[in-house]
């Protein structure tokens, strides 16, 4: 069982800033605990199911940060944005300081569900092929949808030379891929079901079937659905065990 710890660790470990900044935090009657000021930073508390107040806004206790974010349009997926604002700009300070990163990532102009995490097993797990985490996405195309489209898609298509990168000096091989899954939603409206995380790879695999992605949203990530009341550009906690929950 794990030991006690004292407040101004407890804020220190969530992302409160330095360590004399969180006991500032605590002495000046800004934390709560069970609803009661604690002024006293070497105050001792059990960390299994903890929740605590800083500023009036209650934050539990996690030994790894995994939250969910409804993206919106317009920022980018990096700590060193270049052109737009970065996603991690939406979230609170302390999340940030934690050291949360996306999971995977979503083009600048790409909506919807984003995981960010400071647990780089999990990271890891997330994203690499062999673990077979699905990643649903809802592409709305500029021309009409076929079957033969959808056929190609789940075959396995050549991805063309992402839009603005040059080839190189020496012949790349080409990248084959194929979907998980691949369904016409409506005449424009294609839902794909991919296992891999390549560069702009649902807009190269919808243009090497002839046709041209408009607007992308992820609204599936594993088993974790983005929920209907996740505004964009807010974000809430999550239960590692629910992405892949079967």
């Amino acid at each position: 069982m794990p030991k006690p710890l004292r407040l101004d660790q407890i804020l220190f470990s969530q992302g409160f800033g330095t360590r004399r900044l969180c006991a500032g935090l605590i002495a000046h009657g800004e934390v709560k605990v069970g609803g009661q000021v604690v002024d006293e930073p070497w105050a001792e508390f059990d960390t299994a199911g903890l929740q605590f107040e800083v500023g009036g806004q209650v934050w539990p206790f996690h030994d790894k940060a995994v939250v969910m974010l409804s993206k919106p349009a317009g920022y980018e997926c990096s700590q060193k944005p270049k052109h737009h604002p970065s996603v991690l700009s939406l979230l609170p300070a302390p999340l940030r300081e934690r050291g949360v990163q996306p999971i995977g990532r979503l083009d600048e102009d790409t909506t919807g569900l984003l995981l960010l995490t400071d647990d780089g097993a999990l990271i890891h797990k997330l994203t690499s092929p062999k673990h077979h985490v699905p990643k649903v996405y809802e592409a709305r195309c500029k021309h009409p949808l076929t079957a033969a489209m959808v056929e190609q898609l789940l075959a396995g298509v050549e991805l063309k030379e992402p839009e603005g990168k040059l080839p190189g000096k020496f012949q790349r091989p080409p990248e084959i891929t194929c979907a998980e899954g691949a369904e016409i939603v409506d005449e424009t409206l294609l839902r794909l079901t991919l296992v891999e995380g390549k560069y702009h790879q649902v807009k190269r695999m919808v243009a090497a079937v002839g046709n041209r992605v408009e607007r992308l949203h992820r609204p599936q990530f594993g088993a974790l659905v983005l929920p209907v009341d996740l505004e964009p550009g807010h974000w809430r906690w999550v239960d590692p065990a629910s992405i892949t929950a079967s």
